[in-house]
């Protein structure tokens, strides 16, 4: 097994020391502590890791990326495989699709009021 001291992690995942310490906070990932009390990661942590930033980048919370992580359903938390299905990711990833949805229609909304301006002003010069 290989270990993983903070600063080698930020580097391969990119992500700050001050995340990678707040993962750890809200549950998500672990790690061990060394006799001078310094964080020791296992090489997977950089898989979680870079899960983590792809559910943030879906605009996901980090209380709703735990539950993914550790489904609530019983039946399903014996299970160690990480692609067991999870009811309530789909219905995380339904409403942030619908959200996204939204955003899309009220920018394109907005770039085609944009354009109508942008062709009137450029009529009137």
């Amino acid at each position: 097994m290989i270990v993983l001291k903070i600063g080698k992690v930020r580097k391969i995942t990119g992500v700050s020391a001050r995340s990678i310490r707040y993962y750890e906070e809200k549950g998500l990932i672990k790690a061990s502590r060394r006799e001078n009390n310094y964080r020791e990661y296992d090489e997977g942590v950089i898989e979680s890791i870079n899960t983590i930033q792809l559910y943030l980048g879906l605009g996901l919370t980090t209380d709703q990326i735990r539950d993914i992580i550790f489904c609530k359903y019983p039946e399903q938390q014996a299970h160690k495989e990480k692609d067991v299905y999870c009811e309530e990711l789909l219905h995380l990833y339904q409403s942030r699709m619908e959200e996204v949805n939204r955003q899309i229609a009220a920018l394109t909304e907005a770039k085609h009021r944009l354009s109508d301006k942008i062709n009137q002003m450029i009529q009137q010069r």
